[in-house]
């Protein structure tokens, strides 16, 4: 559960200092994934998913 709440915590962290450093940029970004199509946001979701759990999987193997 700690690893939950840390890994949040990053998250926030990081979306933070993105609107901070580039708020335009992110502006630009959830203004075209709001006119995205449903079909593709669920695709990248899903990949963003896996990836992310990949990611886990590794640092756990190896880390």
């Amino acid at each position: 559960m700690l690893d939950l709440v840390a890994a949040l915590g990053l998250a926030l962290v990081v979306e933070g200092i993105l609107f901070a450093a580039f708020p335009d940029g992110m502006r630009r970004a959830m203004y075209e994934a709001a006119h995205s199509p449903s079909d593709r946001m669920r695709v990248v979701g899903i990949l963003s998913a896996i990836v992310g759990l990949g990611i886990i999987w590794v640092i756990r193997q190896f880390g």
